[in-house]
């Protein structure tokens, strides 16, 4: 069983949100949420939000689907960051100048299944 979450258009740099997606990539969910929980950096609230969103979509899949669920077989299979659209703003600079600023967004995505399927992906840890 496999299940997915996307955050997509978050205010954040897809640099400083990749950071927290490469550290909890290949745990097992209910560990990675303990790390994210504890985490100092501003993503890794975003990151956990969507995790525990991937795990409910797992939950509602299996009951559909009539299968045993167990929340500590779920691994993140994949975790990645794309980069969404820059907002482009002007900051008023001395003697008529002006600089651009870039505002970055991300789209973040994380997949969650079982050992088994963590196990076809390549992905261990």
């Amino acid at each position: 069983m496999e299940a997915k979450a996307q955050a997509k258009y978050v205010r954040m740099t897809p640099l400083k949100a990749r950071r927290v997606v490469d550290h909890v990539r290949g745990m097992r969910a209910v560990d990675a949420v303990d790390v994210l929980r504890y985490a100092p950096q501003r993503a890794a609230s975003v990151v956990a939000k969507i995790l525990e969103s991937a795990m409910a979509n797992a939950r509602q899949a299996a009951e559909q689907a009539g299968e045993r669920f167990e929340v500590e077989d779920l691994h993140i299979v994949e975790a990645y960051v794309d980069e969404g659209p820059t907002m482009k703003r002007i900051q008023p600079r001395a003697q008529g100048r002006a600089n651009r600023i870039f505002k970055r967004t991300s789209h973040i995505t994380l997949i969650v299944g079982d050992r088994e399927v963590a196990a076809k992906k390549g992905r261990k840890r």
